[in-house]
């Protein structure tokens, strides 16, 4: 059993934190928001006053923030300053490259290892424990924290130095959120020119355009049980998300002067989608736009 501090308890972090403790895990949790806190006292974590108090006295710090800038702040003005010596940082939010190398070149000059740990997988992973983990970081970082991912997630990833984790991610989703463009332009394709939909995915999810799009996530009603389109487009993983790992993306691309434009296409239909729709659905209802509707 390891003593761990969990700063960040939304949608992703509350999960993540209730599989910890189930494992055997002591866990001292902070959020801002007192109904996450609420929840990850009942899932058996015990709870702090401030984000510095859970970094204090634990063998491992995992943070889920929102933002680059949330990460910069938590770690430059608490974790760094409170954790204690050989603490193995752990950062598990979607961040802009740049602000997690640079996060992590903090960490190494205060002689902390750290890795950069992004999860693909949505609130039903979390849930689960089958996430995937694409993680940045030392060989040995990596070796040290590898069995708590192990617990919150299926497929443990590493993908090298400081950052490439956020590069892995950032790469999936936005071949992701082009993907399921294409997918839907096909399917609202075939509607409007008469073809049955479960004939169009039977023969499209064994050919040559099967994807996970298609199989798993399609996202019309009907033809994949586990599709959202069968929820009216409950949230896995919102549209608003889509179009946050999206700008991410495109930001990575300016800043690596390499071309990107079926990225920056479908970054700006999802904030199409976004400005208006409820961007809390998830972002396979993008189909609905691409229909008219």
């Amino acid at each position: 059993m390891s003593k761990l501090g969990f700063i960040g308890l939304g949608n992703m972090g509350g999960p993540m934190l209730a599989n910890l403790v189930k494992a055997g895990h002591e866990v001292k949790a902070f959020d801002l928001s007192p109904e996450a806190m609420a929840r990850a006292a009942e899932a058996g974590a015990s709870t702090t006053n401030d984000a510095a108090s859970a970094c204090r006295g634990v063998d491992a710090v995992l943070t889920m923030l929102p933002a680059g800038p949330h990460v910069r702040a938590v770690y430059g003005e608490t974790v760094l300053d409170n954790a204690d010596e050989g603490t193995l940082l752990i950062d598990c939010s979607t961040i802009d490259v740049a602000s997690a190398r640079a996060v992590g070149e903090m960490a190494a000059a205060r002689g902390f290892e750290m890795l950069d740990a992004p999860v693909s997988g949505g609130t039903g992973g979390a849930e689960a424990g089958t996430l995937t983990f694409m993680v940045g970081g030392p060989d040995s970082a990596f070796a040290r924290g590898k069995p708590l991912l192990d617990i919150m997630g299926q497929n443990i990833v590493h993908t090298g130095g400081s950052g490439n984790g956020q590069v892995a991610k950032i790469c999936n989703n936005m071949i992701l959120g082009a993907t399921m463009i294409a997918v839907s332009e096909g399917f609202v394709m075939a509607e409007k020119l008469g073809l049955d939909k479960q004939k169009l995915y039977d023969i499209c999810s064994t050919s040559s355009s099967s994807c996970w799009a298609l199989n798993t996530y399609c996202p019309v009603p009907g033809p994949a049980p586990a599709s959202p389109a069968n929820r009216d487009y409950e949230a896995g993983f919102t549209a608003a998300m889509m179009l946050k790992d999206l700008r991410l993306s495109q930001g990575a691309a300016q800043d690596a002067g390499t071309a990107t434009p079926m990225g920056a296409a479908a970054a700006a239909m999802f904030a199409l989608f976004c400005n208006s729709n409820d961007e809390n659905l998830d972002f396979s209802a993008i189909v609905n736009m691409i229909r008219g509707n």
